[in-house]
């Protein structure tokens, strides 16, 4: 067997020397390393041994080793352990394992996460389209690329296109930024607009405006929370339809169960508040039966949104991330905003 030169692609460089880390829209092929021992199968134990001895003069990784038949296919791995207490008399094929986790060298990164994560190995062989052995994934290896997977959706959770760092360019971290903040002005505006449909409502009872950002940021807040653990559990598994229609149904339960509670919590607190500001008892509940209502409704919703806008990313085949939290905030300002002046206005306007 022919001793493989050590090889670890980690990072490539750009034309002005500026390091690129490699993201998960990289092929698996560019992390893998040569750095692993390998054995022809049919070879007997002793003649293993010392191949096993000659090739670890190279290559220090070797607690498991590679079978591969004579045109360098993957047949599977045997555990250094098995190898050492195995006597002479027993064929290789005996303590080959053939059922071992493997991707391949041009697979993309985030596409064979799961698996990598899953496998639980010190190391998962890396083949070719023709199953031939080109390569290995050490542990150390998969932990990095979880950790640069996990960190690019963090940044997309902020609205970012990849992760930064440091001693990033101005302007990459400005081309980086600013395509979401463009959409979400656009949003944003739509929410202004949305505002001054309610113009009437204010103009008649000022003391609405008071509330709007409890009702606004409550509602963000629930659905960054059910954002965050529906990314986090398609990063973990693929759902079938009906686990997709319960993840719904269980974070609408939790976002109007916390409604509830602090919505009859706003109802009294609010109440008290406008009542310690001179107004009225009837005025004060009334505003706060408004502002409860509100809350219940705006967080439901809001965890309805935050669940099912990334798994409708997933289905599309867009990375669920990019659902980031800015975009659900905004959306679920928009959902609020009508929540909360629609009450106020057929609650107490329309009564006045």
């Amino acid at each position: 067997m022919v001793r493989k030169k050590k090889v670890l692609q980690e990072n490539v460089f750009n034309p002005i020397g500026e390091i690129i880390v490699g993201g998960p829209e990289q092929e698996i092929g560019s992390k893998m390393t040569e750095n692993f021992v390998a054995v022809s199968t049919g070879t007997p134990v002793k003649q293993a041994m010392r191949e096993l001895v000659k090739q670890a003069a190279d290559n220090d990784n070797i607690s498991v080793i590679y079978v591969v038949d004579a045109d360098n296919r993957f047949v599977g791995t045997i555990n250094l352990k098995d190898l050492i207490i195995a006597r002479e008399s027993t064929r290789l094929e005996d303590i080959t394992e053939r059922n071992c986790p493997y991707v391949y060298a041009n697979e993309l990164i985030d596409a064979c996460m799961e698996r990598l994560v899953e496998s639980n190995e010190d190391s998962v062989p890396v083949l070719d389209n023709e199953n031939r052995l080109v390569g290995v994934l050490l542990a150390q290896d998969i932990t990095r690329l979880v950790d640069e997977a996990m960190g690019d959706d963090y940044a997309k959770l902020g609205g970012l296109t990849s992760e930064e760092d440091l001693q990033e360019p101005l302007k990459q971290s400005i081309r980086k930024r600013l395509p979401w903040l463009v959409i979400l002005l656009g949003l944003g505006l739509l929410v202004s607009g949305v505002v001054g449909l309610f113009e009437q409502v204010v103009a008649s009872l000022t003391v609405v405006i008071c509330f709007q950002s409890l009702i606004l940021g409550m509602a963000g807040n629930v659905g960054t929370q059910s954002l965050a653990v529906t990314v986090r559990v398609l990063m973990d598994s693929q759902l079938r339809d009906r686990e997709k229609f319960s993840l719904v149904v269980k974070e609408a339960k939790v976002g109007l169960c916390n409604g509830l509670l602090l919505g009859a919590v706003s109802f009294v607190l609010v109440g008290l508040y406008l009542m310690a500001k001179g107004e009225t008892a009837q005025m004060a509940f009334s505003v706060s039966v408004c502002t409860g209502i509100a809350l219940v409704i705006s967080m439901g919703l809001s965890s309805i949104f935050g669940t099912a806008v990334p798994l409708l990313f997933k289905q599309l085949n867009i990375d669920p991330a990019v659902a980031s939290g800015p975009l659900i905030t905004t959306i679920n300002d928009l959902v609020a905003v009508v929540a909360y002046y629609g009450l106020a206005w057929l609650l107490l306007v329309q009564k006045m």
